[in-house]
């Protein structure tokens, strides 16, 4: 297995694809309007480093910020945009990899999304650098493991604390041995990634079930088990908060927010708003600083006013 660094940036393109190799461990940097393509069939790790990026993959639309980390399974094939002053550091995994981490260190990685604490932001940074440039970390070697390998792994027991969250919900998962666990807990976080990526409508359980190969009644039955809520609570949820970030981000008018969150009309939405945020969307705007568009500048002062009373 090798190790090998690629960097697109100042709006350069770059693909990867199974000629270039499916074994090993890749390392990228997209910045600065670049653009980046992965065609091969390998798992992969982003961390946003600064501005933000945007990932169109077979789990949906993403926007990373920050601070923020997404990981996509081997087939989702994203694609990545990074913003004017983005910088985003992606780490690509072949199934070999994956495999010695799990087999070396008990731990292993899944398809999800998330941020990384702040306090944990300048430690995941150096560990990418010290792995990237060859440097040996803290880790110790482990026998039968490539030098890469053995140098990586203190990153990779890093991102796995990160997904800390994912990993006490495995337990959750059915399943007689640890590897059916991981194997129904991987379908299942690539639903949930699904759902996320597809805030701007409704998600089916049948489009769920295609996804994870699971019938709707087996996919409904554990997702609930694993994450307290059914996969249809979950799409409201996530398109609610979608409207959230739209109604304190965007000048869009309510019924545009709606609609852009896959609600068939203005009182659907306002009554599934009211249900999970306790107030209506006018009043989420105001709190969040923002005149609502239907109201005139000058009432935002009385608008406060009621909403803080």
């Amino acid at each position: 297995m090798q190790a090998q660094l690629l960097w697109a940036d100042r709006g350069q393109s770059l693909a990867f694809d199974c000629e270039a190799g499916v074994h090993g461990t890749h390392w990228l940097g997209v910045s600065r309007l670049a653009n980046f393509r992965l065609r091969a069939p390998l798992f992969s790790v982003w961390l946003q480093v600064r501005g933000s990026a945007s990932f169109e993959a077979r789990e949906g639309s993403f926007r990373l910020d920050a601070g923020d980390w997404i990981a996509f399974e081997r087939d989702s094939l994203p694609e990545l945009q990074a913003g004017r002053t983005g910088l985003t550091l992606g780490l690509l995994l072949s199934q070999d990899a994956l495999r010695i981490l799990v087999q070396s260190r008990g731990c292993g990685l899944f398809a999800g999304r998330g941020s990384i604490p702040r306090g944990e932001r300048a430690l995941t940074l150096r560990l990418w650098r010290q792995a990237m440039r060859g440097n040996d970390g803290p880790g110790a070697a482990t026998p039968g493991i490539g030098d890469h390998i053995r140098r990586m792994q203190p990153l990779l027991m890093q991102l796995s604390v990160l997904q800390g969250e994912l990993a006490a919900r495995l337990g959750r998962c059915p399943g007689r041995s640890h590897t059916r666990k991981r194997q129904i807990f991987g379908r299942l976080q690539r639903a949930r990634l699904f759902l996320e990526g597809h805030r701007h409508r409704v998600v089916t359980l049948t489009e769920l079930a295609e996804l994870t190969s699971f019938s709707n009644w087996y996919l409904s039955k554990t997702f609930h088990s694993i994450y307290d809520e059914c996969p249809q609570a979950a799409s409201q949820r996530v398109r609610l908060q979608h409207a959230c970030e739209l109604l304190a981000t965007t000048s869009l008018v309510i019924g545009e927010v709606g609609v852009a969150c896959g609600f068939e009309n203005a009182c659907s939405f306002s009554r599934a708003f009211r249900g999970y945020t306790g107030m209506t969307a006018s009043e989420y705007r105001v709190r969040a600083g923002l005149p609502s568009p239907a109201n005139p500048p000058a009432a935002r002062g009385k608008a406060a006013a009621r909403a803080y009373s």
